[in-house]
């Protein structure tokens, strides 16, 4: 019975991935801790691999549609793969057990993690509530120096490596600001980059953990299952209310977590 509840959330994270063209990665460490009953390292780890696998086959899809633009796509993804890699393979594995041990309250790694993931949770749900009616009206006149732009390229790719989340809400804006890609391009060069920083990031954590292989594949494959159902159904759908819609659940389960795991 767990095993159905396992890959039924798997696909209604495929689901989401395919009506909104993101934020459904952002489902599968809350399903992973408190679903599947992972720890929150391994829980990133294994989310990170997953997101990989998943956003793979989103690229593929939105390559044939010619929604990826490659040359632009590994220019960012350069900075946040070094970030990310170096993340999984040195830092999180660096971070001490326990940060801080007082009397008033213990914050330890998992809890740490946990937290952070939320407040991410928490800004994507306000970048999708508080989107654009109009995908035109994203494309804003924005100056920035290049130089800074890598730098936060590389700092995205930090937040992936502690969180393992693919930061496409953060990697999108990016893509349209700085190199003026039309939206739905910059969703298909998005995945293209969180796919690079997922399976890399998960290949520096490979050494290690010893990863469950079964559990993982048979889980992507119900997720990239899920894109499909998604993607068909998404045509029934106004993309902004969808949006809208799960970035309200999306802020529900941060406040869910933070509640859960510092008031409970």
């Amino acid at each position: 019975m767990i095993e159905y509840i396992e890959y039924f959330c798997a696909i209604i994270i495929g689901i989401v991935l395919g009506l909104t063209g993101g934020g459904g990665s952002i489902l599968t460490v809350p399903v992973l801790v408190y679903i599947i009953n992972y720890n929150p390292i391994i829980a990133t780890s294994y989310s990170l691999f997953i997101v990989g696998m998943t956003s793979s086959f989103g690229t593929l899809l939105n390559y044939r549609k010619g929604n990826v633009v490659l040359k632009t796509g590994i220019i960012f993804a350069i900075p946040s793969l070094i970030s990310v890699y170096l993340t999984r393979k040195y830092i999180v594995h660096s971070i001490p057990t326990i940060l801080i041990d007082n009397s008033y309250f213990t914050v330890n790694k998992d809890l740490f993690l946990l937290l952070l993931f939320a407040v991410v949770m928490f800004l994507a749900a306000l970048k999708m509530i508080n989107s654009p009616k109009t995908q035109d009206s994203e494309v804003l006149d924005y100056k920035q120096n290049i130089y800074l732009v890598i730098f936060q390229i590389f700092c995205v790719g930090i937040l992936i490596g502690l969180i393992g989340a693919g930061g496409g809400f953060l990697i999108i804006p990016a893509l349209v600001h700085f190199a003026k890609l039309p939206i739905k391009k910059a969703i298909g060069t998005s995945l293209f980059i969180i796919a690079c920083n997922s399976l890399i990031g998960f290949s520096g954590d490979v050494q290690n953990i010893n990863p469950d292989w079964y559990f993982l594949i048979k889980f992507a494959a119900f997720t990239m299952t899920g894109i499909l159902i998604g993607i068909y159904i998404s045509r029934f759908f106004n993309d902004q209310h969808l949006k809208k819609i799960f970035g309200w659940f999306v802020l529900t389960i941060a406040i869910l977590i933070v509640t859960k795991e510092i008031l409970l």
